[in-house]
């Protein structure tokens, strides 16, 4: 099959499912069939003939009119919506919404001519109701009577505009960016942590005066080795990594035992030495020590009033966490790949699943929680930085998809495309395309659960903390599906319903009083920017990509006034490591560059040409100090505060000098990838203690705060 047809076309286009695209080079690429094909197979759609093509549309509408209400409809505040209502033809209908409030308000039929369509013999009619267009935000419900059935279906209305919250006061705000996870202190377990994370903000707060500190996304890898290094690959993002929990701020540490506090010691101390013997983040070496103090905490009991609390978290998360805490304990037994699980363990809710759960209930227990601990110590760092008088404080990072074989896809495998992958066309940075191994949500299955996996996500990333960066936002627009096994330049975009994915991430916004980030680097089509911007969402510019049509640097007042500007990012080195070139070399020792190494350095060193006559011209930095790669880094930023950005960032890289980069986009063990730990200026590791005691680092926040010396208080 080579050859669209009308009813593929037309079946494509109910999914979202393109059958064009224009590559990076502006090229017009046409998507096979075969492809299509696949896609669709992933909808449980056989699109394998023109027959079964004409066969599913048939089924696909029949389904659509025999649903009395729409499963979810989605509107922005201010705006309404017709709603469409099926019932069989003739019969009466009432129809009315239930506000979240418990609130009660009526609709209005209007005019709908469509005519009646017959099914096996039943002749259905359509109405449409008018919803109003003065309608709180919330999560609300259309109910429709007929006769004496009650049928319901969601009505989700979503603020216009996000925006700044008010904590920011309308001011420019600057941060640090970090992988928390390198980010390590005398008293941490080799890997940073909770407590390191409060440290760093309230020295953030009171000596650097910055407003937020963002970090790599928290959520939750697998519950025992091998683990992903890569916190952008979890196995959830609903809940966060027990690894980052510090085990001696957990308050049932004051009631232990001496010598159960000599065993934590001694796992501490083990954990520290594996840290500093591996010389990189060894996730699988320090968990299992952190593992067992966590035990041992777990075990010695909670206090009624803790006890009371950690069973509030219990039902407030409902399910979802029992159903994840049970996929904790079953990989402990069985292993983190649930595919190669027993048959019968594959399946939530299967009888050997439940026999299972009754048996190790103290395991789910534990893990449970592990995730209230965690949380606990997440708003334990956000009151640090309240405390400190941050506008904003943490500002976590919300990854893009789950591990194929992690906690999700076991626990909702109805909401994940089988047979699907998320990646990216080939561009200038990948011309082979770029297959991420994760799978997509199928959006039709979101739309039928009014989108409660995605809320329920959301909801908890934003939970006690001032901001969420969203990274590869555009993939709410659309992602790039790649049929496993066919490669990522066999693959084709699958739109998502964006005014519904970015709506519900507003009023969760909305409703958290948080900070919203859009990561839209890359290939973004045109009219995406523009949308984000007018529903308030920031969106991100990264210094070496702002050029401008004649490929010269961008000037500073073309720059967004909705975006987090920065120099560098994490998929970059830091920015001395790439003043340095260390970006060209890398890739080349490791295979990936597509042209000769001696082309690669010779561009590297235009750009930074380029750059460095910018910064001279504009007043950033003094001619004599071109060949400062200190001073460059500091004009870099300075740059920064002449652009309308209102939201600034600075990578704690940069502040101590660093030059690794943390990821190697296209490697996986080939580099370490995501497994980096701090170091200075001149390559050794440097602890949390340290960095506060830097010169660096104030130069930076000097740079950042548009002063020329940074004072030692902002009381002084």
């Amino acid at each position: 099959m080579s050859d669209l047809y009308p009813a593929l076309v037309e079946l494509a286009n109910r999914f979202g499912i393109a059958q064009e695209f224009w590559d990076w080079k502006g090229r017009h690429v046409p998507i096979p069939a075969e492809t299509i094909v696949d896609v669709l197979r992933a909808f449980d759609v056989d699109a394998s003939s023109p027959e079964a093509t004409d066969g599913a549309l048939r089924r696909l509408e029949d389904k659509r009119w025999q649903r009395v209400v729409p499963a979810c409809t989605v509107v922005e505040q201010g705006h309404g919506a017709h709603v469409p209502i099926h019932i069989t033809s003739g019969d009466h209908v009432d129809v009315w919404l239930q506000l979240e409030s418990g609130e009660t308000r009526q609709t209005w039929q209007t005019e709908n001519f469509t005519p009646d369509r017959w099914i096996d013999g039943v002749a259905y009619g359509e109405a449409s109701f008018w919803v109003g267009d003065n309608l709180p935000t919330g999560y609300h419900q259309i109910i429709a009577r007929a006769g004496d059935q009650e049928h319901r279906g969601s009505l989700i209305v979503t603020p216009s505009f996000v925006g700044f919250p008010a904590s920011m006061r309308d001011q420019r705000i600057w941060g640090f960016g970090t992988q928390l996870y390198s980010v390590t202190s005398k008293q941490s377990w080799g890997i940073g942590d909770l407590a390191d994370l409060a440290d760093l903000i309230s020295w953030s707060g009171t000596k650097q005066f910055a407003g937020y500190v963002l970090i790599n996304p928290l959520h939750a890898a697998q519950p025992v080795p091998p683990m992903e290094p890569s916190p952008y690959l979890p196995a959830s993002r609903r809940f966060i990594n027990p690894i980052y929990i510090r085990p001696e701020a957990v308050p049932e540490f004051a009631t232990l035992s001496r010598i159960e506090r000599q065993q934590i010691k001694a796992l501490r101390k083990n954990a520290q030495s594996v840290g500093d013997n591996a010389e990189i983040i060894d996730r699988d070496g320090v968990w299992p020590q952190k593992l067992e103090a966590l035990r041992i905490l777990y075990r010695s009991g909670m206090r009624p009033a803790r006890r009371i609390a950690f069973e509030d978290f219990r039902r407030r998360e409902g399910r979802g966490l029992r159903d994840f805490a049970l996929w904790s304990a079953l990989s402990t037994h069985f292993g983190t790949t649930w595919d190669l699980w027993p048959e019968e363990m594959q399946t939530p809710g299967s009888p050997e699943v439940e026999i299972f759960a009754q048996d190790h209930q103290e395991d789910v227990d534990f893990f449970e929680w592990l995730q209230w601990v965690a949380q606990n110590q997440v708003s334990a760092a956000q009151t640090s930085a309240a405390e400190v008088g941050m506008p904003v404080g943490i500002v976590s990072d919300l990854a893009v998809g789950v591990h194929r074989y992690g906690a999700e896809t076991w626990m909702m495998p109805d909401v994940f495309a089988k047979g699907m992958s998320v990646g990216a066309p080939p561009d200038q940075y990948n011309q082979a395309g770029q297959d991420w191994g994760q799978p997509p949500w199928r959006p039709d299955r979101l739309e039928e659960l009014a989108y409660a996996p995605f809320r329920a996500m959301v909801s908890a990333a934003l939970r006690r903390v001032g901001g969420v960066r969203v990274d590869h936002i555009i993939g709410m627009f659309r992602l790039w599906w790649v049929p496993q096994g066919l490669g990522p330049t066999k693959g084709t975009y699958v739109r998502n319903n964006h005014d519904a994915m970015i709506g519900i991430l507003a009023l969760e916004a909305q409703r958290a009083q948080a900070l919203i980030v859009g990561e839209d680097l890359g290939t973004v089509e045109p009219w995406v920017r523009d949308y984000l911007s007018r529903r308030g969402i920031l969106g991100t510019s990264v210094l070496w990509f702002e050029n401008g049509e004649d490929g010269q640097p961008l000037d500073a007042w073309h720059w967004r006034q909705y975006c987090m500007a920065s120099v560098t990012t994490h998929d970059l080195p830091p920015t001395l490591g790439y003043l340095a070139g260390d970006h060209v070399r890398l890739r080349d020792q490791l295979g990936l560059l597509t042209e000769p190494l001696d082309a690669e350095l010779e561009a590297a060193k235009q750009e930074q040409s380029d750059w460095l006559r910018k910064l001279i011209h504009d007043g950033h930095l003094a001619e004599d100090d071109a060949d400062d790669p200190v001073e460059v880094l500091l004009a870099l930023h300075r740059f920064l505060l002449r652009t309308p950005s209102r939201v600034l960032l600075a990578a704690l890289t940069d502040a101590v000098g660093e030059r690794n980069t943390q990821n190697q986009p296209g490697t996986i063990d080939e580099y370490p990838n995501w497994r980096v730990p701090l170091g200075d200026l001149s390559g050794k590791r440097i602890t949390l203690e340290k960095v506060f005691e830097a010169s660096l680092p104030k130069r930076l926040a000097a740079v950042m705060n548009g002063v020329d010396e940074q004072p030692e208080s902002r009381w002084g």
